[in-house]
């Protein structure tokens, strides 16, 4: 009860997720970051706010953008991963 699954990140980890799956800074623009790759053979594009950490729906937003699952978007980076891991089970 009350698992929170989409944990809290930083735009620091957000931009590391998206590196570790391929994507490259494209541009930024004002307080935004543009990154993009080809995922799935689609291209994709993920806009990053450049301020603090990510609630859930903004999170939810940038998987949706980037065509990843919620696990691949999360378990790109040991960091990530582990705080998934840890939201399923505080045992971790």
């Amino acid at each position: 009860m009350g698992r929170n699954r989409y944990p809290q990140l930083t735009t620091r980890e957000v931009q590391d997720i998206l590196k570790a799956r391929g994507f490259v800074l494209l541009r930024t623009s004002g307080s935004h970051e543009h990154w993009g790759a080809i995922i799935k053979d689609e291209r994709r594009i993920v806009t990053v706010d450049l301020h603090g950490d990510f609630g859930r729906d903004i999170i939810k937003s940038m998987i949706r953008q980037s065509g990843l699952t919620r696990e691949e978007f999360y378990c790109s980076t040991k960091k990530t991963a582990k705080r998934l891991n840890k939201e399923i089970d505080p045992e971790l």
